[in-house]
């Protein structure tokens, strides 16, 4: 998943003869070199960050959408799905990934109606080996990232396991920082201070002590589990936006609903062999028929469980490709301290004083991160700008 705050521009080859040099005259500092051009012209082949227009937005938007919602929903219905008497590990992870074939129309639809010429910046695109490397090898990270989290949400109190997913945004900034070159302004520190600090309040707000029925070794191993799956989430966002630079080179959202269908299938396989080599499919009847609110019910707790993680997981992938990983770990994080709130709703948990600066922290946090991007554009416009002015100067 990588930046893609531009759209893809066409690389115009121009003899370096043709553009004038404008070094320094009476004084007056060069005009490329203030610019951050090179000293003798314009770079061509490689094309100039341009301003956020509202497309960029609108998708920002939408995919924020997307993985609040999908991820509030997907882990309320987690939730009931434990509370109603699930306890498959395994049905658990499988359902994060299975409902990927939904996905399957929009992506053709996205392809069909994308402008050949416009969908890469690079004219040397992987090989197919080079590709599917990359998908096997996300989606058994994440497979392994689904599994660390059921067995955590299993064992630990629903505070605790979010007070341990709050480090997820930790781990993703120094992720980011050493695999994507994220810079690091006082504006994202405050935002992941703040979004740090709303979600703990939620797990130090409530009884986080050991679930009943749970011995102190699965409690530790439990901890441990959320805690590796929060390090191995905050890699695989982090990697996915270094294959979308790197490996991809593509700036079109049907890569996006690629990316996430074939490593969702590539988990899915993983998870339903691990199903039935573990042997807990043999129990799923019977898990069925115990279920406390009745079969049909914890058919449709599953379905939409899946559907729910799927919608999470396209917002998650499509803020990696148009932001950034730690844009996206920021949004997931965000939504932490929410589900308490929608639990207030669903389940009709007691809204108290701490849920509600937790709620107000995230919502700082958030709009710090967006501040940074709003002045990054304002200060990116002029250079625009500027760059369109000599470019043109040296065309005529």
């Amino acid at each position: 998943m990588g930046k893609k705050g531009s759209n893809g521009l066409g690389q115009v080859q121009v003899r370096e003869s043709q553009i004038p040099s404008t070094q320094v005259r009476n004084g007056q500092p060069d005009q490329n070199q203030e610019l951050g051009l090179p000293k003798d012209g314009i770079s061509i082949n490689q094309p100039p960050l341009k301003p956020k227009n509202w497309r960029w937005w609108l998708l920002v938007a939408l995919n924020t959408a997307f993985l609040l919602i999908g991820q509030s929903v997907a882990v309320l219905l987690g939730r009931f799905y434990y509370d109603q008497g699930g306890n498959s590990t395994w049905m658990a992870t499988l359902v994060q990934t299975a409902a990927f074939p939904i996905l399957l129309l929009p992506v053709f639809l996205f392809s069909s109606s994308q402008n050949p010429s416009t969908t890469s910046t690079n004219s040397a695109q992987p090989s197919i080996v080079t590709v599917v490397v990359v998908y096997l090898f996300l989606g058994i990270l994440i497979v392994g990232d689904n599994m660390l989290y059921s067995v955590g949400l299993l064992y630990l109190s629903a505070s605790t396991y979010s007070l341990i997913c709050a480090s997820q945004l930790a781990f993703n900034a120094v992720f980011s920082f050493f695999i994507n070159s994220q810079k690091f302004t006082a504006l994202i520190f405050n935002s992941v201070v703040l979004l740090t600090l709303s979600a703990s309040l939620i797990a130090f707000g409530s009884d986080s002590s050991e679930p009943e029925g749970v011995s102190k070794g699965k409690y530790v191993l439990g901890f441990l589990c959320t805690l590796g799956a929060s390090a191995s989430y905050s890699l695989i966002l982090s990697l996915m936006q270094l294959s979308f630079k790197k490996v991809l080179k593509k700036e079109t959202f049907s890569i996006v609903l690629q990316m996430q269908i074939f490593t969702s299938l590539v988990a899915t396989f993983a998870c339903i062999v691990g199903l039935f080599a573990s042997g807990e499919w043999k129990g799923l009847k019977e898990e069925m028929d115990q279920f406390g609110k009745g079969k049909v019910s914890y058919v449709m707790t599953l379905v939409w469980t899946a559907v729910s993680w799927q919608i999470c997981s396209v917002g998650v992938v499509g803020l990696i490709f148009v932001v950034s990983s730690l844009f996206s770990n920021v949004i997931s994080t965000l939504a932490l301290p929410l589900v308490p709130v929608a639990a207030v709703i669903v389940f009709h948990d007691k809204m108290d004083g701490v849920k509600v600066v937790a709620m107000l922290l995230a919502i700082w946090g958030f709009a710090s991160y967006l501040y940074q991007h709003y002045i990054d554009d304002s200060k990116l416009k002029p250079k625009q700008t500027n760059i369109n002015e000599i470019t043109d100067e040296s065309m005529s």
